[in-house]
């Protein structure tokens, strides 16, 4: 498994849209992707404009190569990539220790 984590800034004061506009692309777009197999999204109490996306895939490819290379990425950044203030910073993870 591999968790995906991008670190999005948005535009100050659209908080109530991104969410509806995030919602609806992770309910949507993002789970007809091969591999994807559940998110979390966390906002920022100092930094409300501050959202942190974590994404967990079966593969590094299955985002990298499966999602970002297809047309669904695009309808996913046609929903919520107009809130974006920068682009978002991603990264990607493999579990080292759980409890």
């Amino acid at each position: 498994m591999i968790l995906e984590i991008a670190n999005i800034r948005i535009a100050p004061g659209q908080q109530a849209a991104f969410e509806e506009a995030l919602q609806r692309g992770l309910t949507t777009v993002v789970p007809q992707a091969k591999g994807m197999r559940g998110y979390k999204v966390n906002r920022g109490i100092e930094s409300p404009e501050r959202y942190v996306l974590q994404i967990f895939w079966e593969t590094l490819e299955d985002h990298t190569v499966g999602f970002r290379e297809s047309p669904l990425f695009k309808q996913w950044r046609a929903i919520v990539g107009p809130f974006f203030a920068a682009p978002p910073v991603v990264e990607h993870f493999t579990l080292v220790a759980k409890s």
